[in-house]
C-alpha cells in the first residue's frame, strides 16, 4: 500500500472501553459465493462489533453463477424491525449495501429515524465497470442515489458515482482532478465523507482510491492491482473500512486498512480451487481485523 503522507482526517466513531458496538447490517444473504452479509458479519464481528442483520434479499448464489434464485424480503422488513422496538435494541451504526427494491430505502431511513445518532454507512451496491447489476431497475438506482445523500460515509465505485450524479460513466482511467470533482459533487448531494473506489489508469499496476469529506481534504490511497475480478471484493472493502472505523481508527487509517486487506484477500483467493467462482477468500486474514483493537 502506498500513500504520500498521513493527512489529518476525522475519527468517526469513538470506541469506549469494553463496550461492544452494535451495527445494523442491511444487506442480502447469499448462500454460495461470498458477499454481503456473508462478509459483513465475520469481518465486523472480528472487529469486536455485534452485527444485527437486516436481510434485504435471499440469494441461492451470487449473480455471476448461472441459475441463481432471489427472494425479495421487502414485505417482511417492517414487521422484522418493529419487533426490535419491543426489546430496546440500541444501534451504533447502520451499514447498508445491496437492496432488493426501492421501498427498502424507506426502510433504511426508518432505521435512521429510530437511531439518529448512529453512524450511517452507505455502500451503494448497484453497478460496476459501466454495467448495472441484473436485479437493479431504474427506480431502484434512483432510490439508491437518494439514499447516498444521507451517508456519513459513502463508498461508491466510479460506475455507482456516475449513477448517483446522473452522469455518463467514462471508464476507470480518470485524473486526480476528476476524482476530486466527483467527490465534491457527491458531498454537495449530502454525503459527509466519500471513498471513491477503483481508479485504474492505463499502463499502471495499481488501484487508486480517493477519499474526502466535509472535514478533510481529498487524499489518495493506492495498492497493488492483482488482475482478477472476484465477486465480493467491494463488500469486503467496505466491511473492512467500517471495521477499522468502529475500532476507533481515523478515516485515513481505515481507508489504508481496507485497501490493504482486500488486496491480501485477492492473493489468498487465487490459491483456492475455482476461486473466481467462489468469490473473495478472506477467512485466514480475520486475525488482522481483530488486531485493530490492540
Amino acid at each position: 500500500m502506498t500513500v504520500t503522507q498521513h493527512p489529518n482526517t476525522p475519527t468517526l466513531y469513538q470506541r469506549k472501553g469494553d463496550y461492544i458496538p452494535r451495527i445494523a447490517a442491511v444487506h442480502d444473504l447469499c448462500g454460495y459465493g461470498k458477499c454481503s452479509l456473508g462478509i459483513a458479519i465475520p469481518v465486523l464481528s472480528a472487529a469486536g462489533a455485534d452485527v444485527c442483520p437486516v436481510p434485504t434479499g435471499l440469494f441461492s448464489s451470487h449473480t455471476a453463477c448461472p441459475g441463481w434464485y432471489m427472494h425479495d424480503t421487502t414485505d417482511i422488513l417492517a414487521d422484522y424491525l418493529a419487533a426490535w422496538d419491543n426489546i430496546n435494541i440500541e444501534i451504533d451504526a447502520v451499514y447498508s449495501g445491496f437492496l432488493g427494491a426501492p421501498e427498502q430505502v424507506d426502510t433504511i431511513r426508518s432505521i435512521y429515524q429510530k437511531y439518529p445518532n448512529a453512524l450511517k454507512v452507505v455502500d451503494p451496491v448497484m453497478a460496476d465497470h459501466g454495467k448495472v447489476y441484473p436485479t437493479y431497475t431504474p427506480e431502484l438506482c434512483a432510490a439508491m442515489a437518494e439514499l447516498a445523500g444521507d451517508a456519513d460515509v459513502l463508498t461508491p465505485n466510479l460506475t455507482e458515482a456516475a449513477i448517483i450524479l446522473d452522469r455518463e460513466w467514462t471508464g476507470t482511467d480518470i485524473s486526480d482532478d476528476a476524482a476530486k470533482e466527483l467527490i465534491d459533487a457527491l458531498i454537495s448531494k449530502g454525503a459527509k465523507n466519500v471513498v471513491l473506489k477503483g481508479i485504474q489508469r492505463e499502463g499502471e499496476d495499481v488501484i487508486r482510491n480517493f477519499v474526502g469529506g466535509v472535514d478533510c481534504d481529498v487524499f489518495e490511497v493506492r495498492n497493488e492491482f492483482i488482475p482478477y475480478f472476484l465477486h465480493g471484493t467491494g463488500d469486503l472493502y467496505c466491511s473492512c473500512l467500517l471495521a477499522s472505523i468502529i475500532a476507533g481508527r481515523d478515516l485515513y487509517e481505515s481507508a489504508w486498512f481496507a485497501g490493504s486487506l482486500t488486496r491480501d484477500a485477492i492473493e489468498v483467493s487465487t490459491k483456492q480451487p475455482h476461486f473466481q467462482e467462489r468469490g473473495v477468500s478472506f477467512e485466514p486474514l480475520l486475525g488482522k481485523v481483530a488486531a485493530l483493537l490492540q
